[in-house]
């Protein structure tokens, strides 16, 4: 009688706790239940986002590799406007900058790049539109520019690229002295080998005239650099003489 007793008692404090607790409990598992479904109903919604991004971006393709501007940049808009916050606009932006730079529009695919830098999804695309927006700039004969551009990007691992890029940077502002560090570092890189044509580098530090351009003039020879303190006016004249003429013969060749 007291087991059975007990059984009752054990049977009304679970009834009991159910009156006070079951809605919680029905509610936790609604919640569960409608949270599971949501996760769900988000993924199937990322899936086919990216789906669409991706037939949009091969759409674009087409009409990038058949040079076709006017199609491709109503794709490309759609992209960025949908699709800004995903990898594929910045493959679009990437696109666009070739095409636009294969019909001589250097500028927009300078202003397409300089855009990505602000919207890239990702560092890696960060630096690959910084690389690529240099090569630009130096084309465009900005090299002060790309000299801002890069400058501090040195240990990442688009390292040596970026330090060949600034090297020709500095050749193009007659800082040879500066140049022939940026070259120096792009080929002790350890990733050198495999991001950067090594022969060509070397070429370009041959390359570099034996004169330094006036105020990266650093003399070896403690000779030297006394006579250049001392030298009376005529010496100087001559030195710059030689130099200018140096300098001038470099830039006929």
């Amino acid at each position: 009688m007291e087991d059975l007793l007990s059984e009752k008692e054990q049977i009304e404090i679970i009834r009991n706790w159910w009156t006070e607790n079951g809605t919680y409990v029905i509610a936790g598992i609604v919640l569960g239940v409608g949270g599971i479904f949501g996760f769900n109903q988000w993924r199937s919604t990322q899936v086919e986002t990216q789906l669409e991004a991706s037939v949009l971006f091969e759409n674009l393709a087409e009409e990038v590799e058949e040079n076709r501007m006017e199609p491709a940049e109503a794709i490309a808009t759609e992209i960025y406007a949908g699709f800004g916050e995903t990898i594929y606009s910045d493959q679009a932006r990437l696109a666009m900058a070739r095409l636009y730079m294969d019909q001589g529009r250097d500028q927009d695919a300078a202003d397409t790049l300089a855009a990505m830098l602000d919207n890239a999804a990702n560092e890696e695309m960060q630096l690959i539109a910084r690389l690529r927006l240099a090569k630009i700039l130096l084309y465009q004969g900005k090299p002060e520019e790309v000299l801002e551009l890069l400058e501090g990007y040195r240990e990442t691992g688009f390292a040596a690229r970026f330090n060949e890029a600034l090297g020709d940077a500095h050749v193009a502002l007659g800082q040879h002295q500066l140049a022939e560090q940026a070259y120096t570092f792009a080929l002790d890189d350890p990733n050198a080998a495999s991001t950067i044509d090594q022969n060509l580098l070397q070429m370009k530090i041959n390359d570099l005239p034996d004169v330094l351009a006036e105020g990266d003039r650093v003399s070896t020879d403690p000779i030297d650099a006394a006579a250049g303190e001392n030298a009376p006016p005529e010496v100087d004249d001559a030195i710059d003489d030689e130099v200018g003429d140096e300098v001038a013969e470099e830039a006929v060749e």
